[in-house]
């Protein structure tokens, strides 16, 4: 079976359940031990709809950075940094606590205030007092989680975004996007078709994706706000693979309209298509790089499949991967130093990571059917789909592969994530 047909066909297959708002389920299956201590006091509250300190332990705990202290061993619980005794949290071992509270909640308003503090200097770090409804107290959550992740780590947050990702049961389909802990789902597309991969713009305001849904494969452009959708590809044979460019007017696919499958560009403003490659193989899967001037795309014109790249003017072609017997599907990361596969060898199939400088392929899932690696918009860890046991899921891991959390569904599979810029 070519890897075309394979990747088609697991797109059609096993893409996961139609949920009347079921709620994608996190299971950490392996911690890091050497994480930075840090813990999360329960935030004073007079009762809210959301416990945010939970969410913030919960972010921070999968991140695999850090080393959440439970609450069952804190001797006390401040809400303001003027109550804290810092001998107490130094004697604990910790090097970071977090106090807060919330407040209001007349109207559905509410005022969360929290504080980051260092245990060993006995200071404040940061302090901020946040104004939110009660619909986006969990949002709010998840930002303070990004600012105390930056703090301690030099990198920027991901907590606050969004993934996206394609679900399948009862012989129907379904695009949805959810919080990237699993909560908030919302349907973006239903389809009795196949629907396929799902690619967000710069901006987080469009999906593109490939729907069945007129028995053909076609490539729509839908803007979430609103629901509005228009079909920018539906020529004959193969259309698929979208993926934006970096400053959103373009997206490269896969089209084969003039025989064999090839790299195109398409302008979403003038409908205007280039094609960059021009082989008698199977190219397929383009990415582009997050400056824009090339993009990476796999090809089996060597004889199997493999990495190559091509400027976005479609120039100078050039293969980059050469380790393994099979490297497809590349998701660069947002500084553009990594490249995240499917890296296989003898039909077991594991995520990859490449550095771009060295070409050398660090291997950080254990397969054996993994699949449609995406980078976290920081860049600290690559999200995919797997599938063991008969059972369809996603799981992210660190790039070091220390960290492993597994999502899933409890009546369904669930395949083809991407995570939002």
């Amino acid at each position: 079976m070519n890897f075309l047909k394979k990747t088609l066909i697991l797109g059609l297959i096993a893409v996961v359940s139609p949920l009347c708002r079921a709620e994608l389920t996190i299971d950490i299956t392996e911690s890091a031990d050497n994480g930075i201590p840090v813990a999360i006091v329960p935030f004073a509250s007079s009762g809210t709809p959301v416990d945010i300190s939970a969410v913030i332990n919960a972010d921070l705990a999968r991140s695999g950075y850090f080393k959440m202290l439970a609450e069952q061993y804190m001797q006390s619980r401040p809400s303001s940094a003027s109550a804290v005794n810092f001998p107490e949290w130094q004697a604990l071992n910790q090097n970071y606590l977090v106090v807060g509270q919330v407040g209001g909640g007349a109207g559905g308003q509410y005022s969360v205030q929290f504080q980051l503090l260092d245990v060993l200097k006995s200071g404040q770090l940061l302090g901020y007092q946040m104004n939110s409804s009660a619909a986006d107290l969990r949002r709010t959550a998840h930002q303070i989680s990004d600012m105390i992740f930056e703090k301690l780590t030099g990198k920027k947050g991901a907590f606050s975004g969004r993934i996206a990702y394609v679900t399948n049961n009862n012989q129907q389909s379904q695009l949805q996007i959810a919080d990237t802990d699993g909560f908030n789902p919302q349907t973006i597309a239903t389809s009795q078709e196949p629907l396929m991969s799902p690619s967000w713009s710069p901006d987080k305001s469009r999906i593109a994706y490939v729907s069945f849904e007129r028995k053909t494969a076609a490539i729509y452009v839908q803007i979430l706000a609103t629901g509005e959708r228009k079909r920018v590809a539906e020529f004959p044979g193969i259309n698929g693979s979208p993926t934006w460019s970096p400053d959103g007017t373009k997206l490269a696919l896969t089209l084969s309209k003039d025989g064999s499958p090839d790299i195109y560009t398409l302008n979403l403003n003038t409908g205007a298509l280039n094609k960059l490659t021009k082989s008698y193989s199977i190219d397929t899967e383009p990415v582009w790089s997050p400056d824009g001037s090339n993009i990476v795309f796999t090809s089996d014109r060597g004889g199997k499949p493999q990495l190559y790249m091509v400027s976005s003017s479609g120039s100078g072609e050039k293969r980059i991967t050469f380790s393994g017997d099979y490297n497809a599907r590349a998701s660069f990361s947002p500084d553009g130093k990594s490249i995240a596969m499917v890296h296989g060898n003898g039909g077991d199939y594991r995520i990859g990571v490449m550095d771009v400088g060295s070409r050398s392929i660090n291997v950080i899932t254990s397969g054996p059917a993994d699949e449609s690696p995406s980078f976290a918009p920081n860049g600290a860890m690559v999200i995919y789909a797997a599938k063991k046991g008969g059972t369809a899921y996603l799981s992210a891991v660190s790039l070091d592969g220390k960290m492993q959390q597994r999502l899933g569904f409890s009546n369904g599979g669930v395949r083809e994530p991407a995570w939002s810029p």
